[in-house]
């Protein structure tokens, strides 16, 4: 058989999942160990038997609908290459307005704060970006720790960055200019509505937060003002359609000065938290 024969019938097997030709294509790349353009100029080469193998083993395991991030152990986000497993969220792209706000408004920031991270993906890109500042990434799951330690040794971050356990804020000391989160904010009722490739693979703990998606915000809302300095700004990333419901949580706190940044689907994705200037909300 060959290498684009194999392709075919991947594809073929795949027709269940959102992207097969692209997902079909992404572990062939990743089986042979290398680039698109190599691919397209070798489809009619033999495909050898132990390259078959795996890329079988690799189909099936789509089939089964485990995202090919976590197959093949990694996913690109803001430019950079993030280990993941099954033991953190896979980053997305949806997180990526979060960092534009951030680098567009605390570039000047020292002192990062990452509330669950998870892969440490928003930390270790603002790390990357703001060669000035250090940062500190706090998450509930051990084992997540330990991938995002990883990712900051595979990226020359391991000086800038620490990380420990942490229930939120509950052991976090100190104050911080900039304060980042993607906590979990999907409602249980949204539950049936999630993709079987999100919802076996991804942990729930960094998926659901009870029956309103809300109780995370809540309890970062009322302990955040021993976190963030006087001049500190705080970024969140929120739900489609709960900007509202998220941003009286943080007024009730004490934080008046409250804006947005929309994604690329007009959604407001990035909610913007300071202490100061108490105002109507501003889009």
């Amino acid at each position: 058989m060959t290498r684009g024969e194999a392709l075919r019938a991947a594809r073929a097997r795949l027709a269940h999942v959102e992207t097969p030709a692209r997902d079909a294509r992404d572990l062939m790349l990743h089986v042979l160990g290398i680039e698109a353009a190599a691919l397209i100029a070798t489809e009619r080469e033999a495909l050898l038997p132990e390259d078959a193998a795996r890329f079988d083993a690799a189909i099936a395991r789509r089939a089964a609908h485990e995202p090919v991030s976590k197959i093949i152990g990694w996913r690109a986000f803001y430019g950079l290459d993030f280990a993941i497993t099954r033991d953190v969220l896979d980053p997305r792209a949806d997180s990526e307005t979060l960092i534009d706000a951030a680098l567009d408004m605390a570039a000047d920031a020292r002192r990062i704060l990452d509330l669950g991270t998870g892969s440490g993906c928003l930390l270790l890109t603002l790390l990357h970006h703001l060669p000035q500042a250090e940062g500190l990434g706090i998450d509930l799951s051990e084992a997540a720790l330990d991938i995002a330690r990883r990712n900051a040794k595979r990226l020359h971050l391991g000086e800038k960055a620490r990380f420990i356990r942490s229930d939120w804020l509950e052991k976090v000391d100190g104050t911080f200019d900039l304060v980042v989160c993607n906590p979990p904010y999907i409602g249980e009722h949204e539950r049936s509505a999630l993709s079987d490739d999100v919802l076996l693979w991804d942990p729930e703990g960094a998926l659901f937060a009870d029956e309103d998606g809300l109780a995370a915000y809540r309890k970062i809302a009322s302990t955040l003002g021993k976190a963030l300095s006087e001049t500190g700004t705080a970024f969140f990333e929120i739900g489609s359609g709960q900007a509202e419901a998220v941003s009286r949580l943080f007024m009730a706190c004490g934080f008046g000065d409250i804006t947005f940044r929309r994604d690329i689907a007009d959604i407001r994705r990035c909610m913007i938290v300071r202490r100061t200037d108490p105002q109507a909300l501003r889009d």
